[in-house]
């Protein structure tokens, strides 16, 4: 007051508020960082939380689908062991068709929770969830819990390669072989037997010729009276039967055809190969395996893990007839007898807990004092199904296709090249093998023909 200026303001504010043209530097400093985190601390608890969320969700939206090769071979085997036997990547089956599945769902993350627990997203109130459960009569998908991100994304990317995939013209097989280029026509075969027939033909007039020119170049010399009876003597069945050498080739053909059925009726004690037995369900290999293209170790699912491949249990057949009910060939009569082994009351959908076993016969039997592991074959191998049991896939009722003797198991054993690739077990004993000068590795070369590999 003493300076005749007035009062002095009390804070910076007020300096703002004077006749002074320009604000006081010091409000870049403390005042505006004071005003920025009151600003801050009033938006954060409100729209901060809201960006985050928008942004994440952006960002797993816009997740790219791999396109490496390995992953998509990945994604293909995982597809093929757990998806293909509901959903086809171009066509509806069981479950919608997957080609275009990244563009039409929420989100790729929606597909993670979907694929993990379907059932969650759906009791959630999901709009799309709910849109697919009742498009395809509220049948549940399975849920692949164990799945993660990279396994998921993995089968996505094989269905949105596949679904870029151009389908080619079927292509006609060279030669007219419905089985491949190296098939011999039937044609061909049968204008062999023919030629081989006008041969033999030609043979027999040409020996008759020359029997006939014999005669009568023997008929020109001196003979005496017995001998040009003998040279004159027409041949009949009677004296042909009645030859020492004709009776000699009758009894070592029938000797022989004898011993070689005795030969074959002992080697067959115990080998049922084109065994087919009737079974209790009519189930057709040929509409499940060979039309829709279910993989035999979805059902069989010993043959990864165990020494049986075993028999599915009419739980697995519930998988898809919960909602399927009635079959290609046979209608509802036959998917009836699964209901009522389960005790399912198709009418309402609920379970009754009056069950019976199905008794299923046994076609592939290998005697008790033989070991056959199938996940060695299977896992470690990577021996197809079809090597031993056939075209399954063409099979309306099972048969036992392979003689599964010991000599054809030694004689695949002969034959088969040992997988090695990418199995660190056997580095040494392909560095070995190489070493002796061997072309390639074969089960025999690994102990394949040791008795105790299968006896013991």
């Amino acid at each position: 007051m003493s300076d005749g200026r007035g009062p002095k303001p009390k804070n910076m504010f007020e300096i703002m508020t004077s006749e002074c043209r320009f604000v006081h530097l010091r409000i870049k400093g403390g005042i505006l960082n004071h005003m920025m985190k009151r600003f801050i601390s009033c938006f954060s608890p409100c729209v901060l939380p809201a960006l985050v969320s928008l942004l994440l969700s952006v960002s797993l939206q816009a997740q790219d689908i791999p396109t490496d090769p390995a992953v998509i071979s990945a994604g293909e085997a995982l597809f093929n062991g757990n998806c293909k036997t509901c959903h086809r990547v171009k066509t509806k089956l069981i479950g919608p068709a997957l080609a275009g599945v990244e563009t039409r769902v929420p989100s790729v993350k929606w597909v993670f929770d979907w694929v993990r627990n379907p059932a969650k997203v759906i009791a959630s109130g999901d709009e799309y969830a709910n849109k697919i459960y009742g498009e395809y009569n509220k049948s549940q998908m399975t849920a692949f819990s164990s799945y993660k991100d990279e396994q998921i994304l993995s089968i996505l990317a094989y269905v949105k390669a596949e679904a870029a995939k151009v389908e080619a013209a079927p292509v006609a097989a060279a030669g007219g072989a419905a089985g491949g280029g190296s098939a011999v026509p039937t044609a061909y075969l049968d204008t062999i037997l023919v030629g081989m027939i006008i041969i033999l033909v030609l043979l027999v007039i040409i020996l008759a010729l020359i029997v006939n020119a014999l005669r009568r170049f023997l008929n020109q010399r001196d003979l005496s009276e017995e001998d040009r009876e003998v040279v004159n003597s027409p041949i009949t069945f009677a004296s042909v039967s009645r030859s020492p050498g004709f009776i000699f080739l009758v009894i070592f053909i029938v000797g022989t055809i004898t011993f070689k059925s005795v030969i074959d009726g002992l080697y067959s004690i115990g080998v049922q190969r084109n065994y087919q037995p009737k079974q209790p369900i009519a189930f057709s290999h040929k509409i499940h395996a060979g039309q829709y293209e279910i993989e035999c170790k979805y059902c069989h699912t010993g043959a990864m893990k165990g020494k049986q491949a075993n028999i599915p249990s009419p739980n697995m057949c519930m998988n898809c007839h919960s909602q399927i009910k009635e079959g290609t060939n046979t209608g509802a009569g036959e998917i009836a007898k699964i209901y009522a082994a389960v005790g399912f009351d198709p009418m309402t959908s609920t379970y009754t807990g009056v069950t019976k076993p199905i008794e299923w016969v046994r076609i592939h039997n290998l005697p008790d004092l033989a070991y056959f592991n199938h996940s060695q074959h299977v896992n470690v191998a990577g021996v197809v199904c079809q090597t031993c049991h056939g075209p399954i896939e063409e099979m309306d009722v099972v048969k036992q296709y392979s003689v599964l003797t010991m000599g054809w198991c030694i004689d695949c054993h002969r034959k088969t090249d040992v997988n090695t690739k990418g199995n660190a077990y056997y580095d040494k004993l392909v560095e070995l093998h190489s070493t002796a000068g061997k072309k390639a590795m074969k089960v025999e070369d690994i102990g394949g023909l040791e008795c105790a590999k299968c006896h013991y």
